[in-house]
Order: C-alpha cells, then sequence, then structure tokens
C-alpha cells in the first residue's frame, strides 16, 4: 500500500529539543590544535546556539513541498520522496543516501533531474525516488539483524515495483553506493545503469595489484588508521554509543558535525540549514541509534561478494573526492576489478555529500551517463 506522508514534527518534541539544548553541559577544550582531537568547542558551541533558536517549522514546510511516499512492503515500511519529470517522460531512478546523511541530502537534485531543460542541462529527465534507509529519519528498521546492503537493495527492487517501475536506474553514495552495488548484481535485468560516487565495496581480494592501486590502498590504510575509530565503535557496541547521543542533541551534532567537517570539500561543504535539517530528522525520530546498526550489521552479518563475481551492469564512477580527510581516489583498474566501468569523472570540486555540496555537477554526469542507457 501506498500513502502520502507529511513531515510533521510534534511541538512537543521541538520544545524538549531546545530545552535540552539551553541546558547542554559542556567539557572544557581540547589542548592544541582546534579539531584535532574531536569536534572543536567553539565550533560546536554555535552550532548548538543556532539549532536551539533556528525555525524548524520554515524548513519542515520546505521539505513538504516535496512528494513524500510511505510504501508497506510486507516485513518492512519505506519513506521515500517521489518525484516524477515534468514532461512525464522520465527515466525511474533511485538514489540512495548514507551515514551520517538522509534523505534530504539527494533533494537539491530534485529540480535538476525532473526538469534538467530549465537548468540547462541537455539530456533525458528523471522520476526521481529518494528513500530513507531503514532506521533513518521515516523509515522504522525492522528489528532484528541483517538489515544490510542486500537485504536494503532487494527492499529497494520491491518499492521501484510497487512505484510502477520494472526497469531503473540506481545510484548512491556511502551506504547508498553498496546498496545500489547489490540492486545490480542481484536484479541485473531490471537496473540499466549504475551511478556511485564513492566506492563502498571492495573488489574480491586479488594478488596482482597496480602501482595506483597500492597507493591508492597506502592512502586508505593512513585515513583508517586516524579517522576509522567511529566505525570500530559503530560495528560492534552501537547500542551503547546509541544512549548518549539520543538522549543529548549535542552530544548527537558534535558526532555527526566532525563527520560532515571532515567528509566534505572545504570548498564546498555543507550549509547550516542541511546541517539542522538532518539533524533534527534524526533527533525528531530518535534515529540514531538504528542508523548505526548500518555498521554492525554490515560487518557481522554481511553477504559479501565472491570471487570472480562482478556487477554486469554499466557503472559510472563520479570522483568527489576533495576532503579534508581524504581517503584516496580509487583507480579506474580497482573499480573495474568489480564493475563494468563505462564512466569514470574525477570531479574538480565535492566531497563526500556530492548530492548537497555540488548537486549541479553531479545532476550533470548523472543525466550524462544515462542518457546513453536511455538509447
Amino acid at each position: 500500500m501506498i500513502r502520502p506522508f507529511a513531515v510533521d514534527v510534534p511541538e512537543d518534541v521541538l520544545e524538549d529539543l531546545r530545552d535540552r539544548l539551553r541546558r547542554t553541559r559542556w567539557p572544557g577544550p581540547a589542548p592544541g590544535p582546534a579539531w584535532r582531537q574531536g569536534t572543536d568547542l567553539d565550533a560546536l558551541r554555535d552550532l548548538v546556539t543556532d539549532w536551539a533558536a533556528w525555525d524548524w517549522r520554515a524548513h519542515e514546510r520546505r521539505l513538504n513541498t516535496h512528494q513524500h511516499r510511505v510504501v508497506d512492503l510486507g516485513d518492512a515500511t519505506v519513506h521515500a520522496v517521489h518525484e516524477r519529470a515534468r514532461d512525464g517522460r522520465g527515466i525511474p531512478l533511485v538514489l540512495t543516501h548514507g551515514w551520517p546523511s538522509s534523505f534530504v541530502e539527494y533533494l537539491p537534485l530534485v529540480p535538476l533531474l525532473t526538469d534538467p531543460a530549465v537548468h540547462g542541462i541537455a539530456g533525458p529527465a528523471f522520476d526521481v525516488v529518494i528513500p530513507s534507509l531503514p532506521g533513518y529519519g521515516f523509515s522504522p528498521r525492522p528489528p532484528r539483524t541483517g538489515i544490510n546492503y542486500r537485504y536494503v537493495a532487494g527492499l529497494w527492487h520491491r518499492l521501484m515495483a510497487a512505484l510502477g517501475y520494472r526497469r531503473y536506474g540506481a545510484g548512491g553514495g556511502d551506504f547508498g553506493a553498496g546498496v545500489a552495488t547489490y540492486l545490480a548484481l542481484d536484479h541485473p535485468d531490471a537496473v540499466i545503469g549504475l551511478h556511485l560516487t564513492t566506492p563502498e565495496l571492495d573488489p574480491p581480494r586479488h594478488d596482482d595489484p597496480s602501482p595506483a592501486e597500492l597507493d591508492f590502498l597506502r592512502v586508505r590504510q593512513r585515513w583508517d588508521d586516524t579517522e576509522r575509530g567511529y566505525s570500530a565503535i559503530q560495528s560492534t557496541k552501537p547500542q551503547t554509543l546509541g544512549y548518549a547521543l539520543t538522549d543529548s542533541p549535542a552530544g548527537l551534532a558534535a558526532w555527526l558535525l566532525e563527520k560532515w567537517r571532515s567528509w566534505a570539500d572545504p570548498r564546498s561543504g555543507v550549509g547550516r540549514d542541511f546541517l539542522l535539517t538532518t539533524l533534527t530528522v534524526y533527533w525528531a525520530n530518535g534515529a540514531v541509534t538504528e542508523s548505526l546498526r548500518d555498521y554492525y550489521d554490515n560487518r557481522w552479518h554481511a553477504d559479501p561478494i565472491r570471487p570472480g563475481q562482478r556487477v554486469r551492469v554499466p557503472t559510472a564512477y563520479a570522483g568527489f573526492d576533495h576532503q579534508f580527510v581524504p581517503e584516496g581516489v580509487p583507480p579506474r583498474e580497482w573499480l573495474e576489478r568489480l564493475y563494468d566501468l563505462a564512466r569514470y569523472t574525477p570531479m574538480p570540486r565535492g566531497g563526500h555529500f556530492a548530492a548537497v555540496e555540488q548537486p549541479d555537477l553531479l545532476a550533470r554526469d548523472l543525466v550524462a551517463f544515462f542518457t546513453d542507457r536511455a538509447a
């Protein structure tokens, strides 16, 4: 069953949020350079002050200018924004966010993809579907383990069928890139093309890495050594961390702000309204603990890609790799070990949150790639 949906956070939830923000108990500042030991105290104080005075209702109204749906799919219920092409002839395209993000990240793409010609983009228009991952925002997470990439990919395939689409494109970044990859692996007859902005999944192990691949792996290892602490916690003890982040909005903001700052391009970054909208979506739904479980389920309940298995669907990779803390640019040959790579585009700017940082660049790459797929 498909039902219309409107975002409507209860007023008592907002009053409680503002009260908690104003009563934040602050630690002392970290010694040494700002951000070296984690989220900077002054930056977080400013964000919390803004959040306490921020007009959620105005942004809620903006969210509700989009077409929201809730779709019952048997064992799961999925929230999604579903916007059809203005010319009525759109290519169906499901776009999936990751962590620590939400469906809000992809909303800047909606006008660019549903009516590209108006925005000076030559190519086909799209019927855009932006679901919320299970446990994020308005999609409840099934109360069990095993909600991994492959499970969500199967859920999205059923979602697209429920919305009336037999064949469709898929794209995303972070966890969304993993979900889109499994859609292409498990439903190659349905997926007409795959578009990724991060290399979420590693190819099966191999013994002959190229020099470029070795460089990439060395850079990534340095990143793991200094930045991967959050993932170790979230993939082993998400429940313990969840108590603190669910009880303290300042704590939630600190945990997410560090990632948004570190993973975004300093030249584009993510705007205050995006940060506060996404934080409020997490807070109002008590969603953060459920979102952390993605790390647990995709580590301990993984359904790994087998040696020799490849994605046969034509794939595009858009490299938005300009971050404060770089993880490295995957070379073509690394991606080609897993994907049928039809397009490889290093982007001049933009980081991990490409859809909100550089929506025009991403939209143009999506249109260019799917122009060939639609022919």
